[in-house]
């Protein structure tokens, strides 16, 4: 769609990785991954931040397998003495468990296996956007985080109201004023993922004494396709405490009827390529075309379906 690589800002998103040791938990394989075969010096140079990146990474998750084992060898010894405890038990069952997840993690980290999560982006993670530069009118591809801090908001503010990793479009003239008609933008996905409630998706209510039960459930369009996602964003300057990064938020609005009927009351909006032009370069003075853009999103059917780690 035209968009330049922003090889500076995913440097940048790199390195702070590094410092904050990070990278596996908020930077997705499917992003990582296509810096392992470099086509120029600008990806070269990211690729050599990615690996001190992915060296510090892994350094965490090693010293915490190390701290674990020292906590599981003390409390396996308290319990083998005249006077076992309650401590050292609950110490043996949390270190056994934290053991083996930061092993799991680390396999999936040196494993080449793409699955269900290779590619799957959490609020908080990093994702490619593609947005149009304020100064120049250039289209790029940008890591931004996804979750939006909203102009005027510090870092205690979001943690306050972690919730603006989407925008809901009736919301848009309101809270989302100062990027809507301004900082639009586009991700590419082929699903996306709900909690919703049990009873919710078996279309029925709660029988006395039962308690709400959350799933997951997965929707993908059909016919199946690449949905182009609309997106605000927003970039973050830096600070003396904290890196400039940019960070979205995906536009969701009134479910259609299939995804209502699986319990989830909102839904992201794919726009119809022939629209995303128009998107991309919004003018503020005529929001009403912007919100019409938004009101006729693909025509597809949702299918859903529970994850194959929910089935086990």
């Amino acid at each position: 769609m035209g968009g330049t690589l922003d090889v500076h800002a995913f440097a940048q998103m790199m390195e702070a990785r590094r410092s904050t040791g990070d990278l596996f938990k908020t930077v997705p394989r499917a992003m990582r991954e296509p810096f392992e075969r470099p086509r120029n010096e600008g990806e070269k140079g990211v690729r050599e931040k990615m690996l001190e990146a992915y060296r510090a990474a892994t350094l965490v998750i090693e010293e915490e397998i190390a701290t674990q084992t020292e906590r599981l060898v003390k409390a396996e010894a308290v319990l083998a003495s005249p006077k076992p405890t309650k401590k050292a038990e609950n110490d043996k069952r949390v270190a056994t468990n934290k053991i083996a997840a930061a092993r799991e993690r680390l396999e999936e980290v040196q494993s080449e296996a793409k699955s269900d999560g290779y590619g799957r982006m959490w609020p908080g993670q990093f994702a490619p956007v593609l947005i149009r530069d304020p100064a120049t009118g250039a289209r790029m591809i940008v890591p931004a985080r996804y979750r939006c801090r909203l102009p005027g908001w510090t870092k205690a503010d979001e943690l306050e109201k972690p919730g603006t990793y989407n925008a809901r479009k009736d919301k848009l003239s309101t809270v989302w004023k100062k990027l809507f008609g301004y900082n639009h933008g586009v991700i590419v996905a082929r699903r996306f993922y709900e909690s919703v409630s049990l009873h919710r998706l078996q279309q029925r209510e709660l029988v006395p004494g039962e308690r709400d039960i959350p799933v997951e459930i997965r929707f993908t369009p059909e016919p199946q396709q690449e949905m182009f996602l609309a997106c605000l964003w927003r970039y973050v300057e830096a600070t003396d405490t904290e890196e400039g990064f940019y960070s979205f938020a995906a536009i969701t609005r009134d479910p259609p009827p299939e995804v209502a009927a699986a319990g989830h009351d909102r839904c992201v909006i794919a726009l119809r390529p022939e629209n995303i032009d128009a998107w991309l370069e919004p003018d503020p003075g005529h929001l009403s075309e912007m919100l019409a853009i938004l009101d006729d999103p693909i025509d597809a059917f949702y299918q859903h379906e529970l994850p194959e780690r929910a089935q086990r």
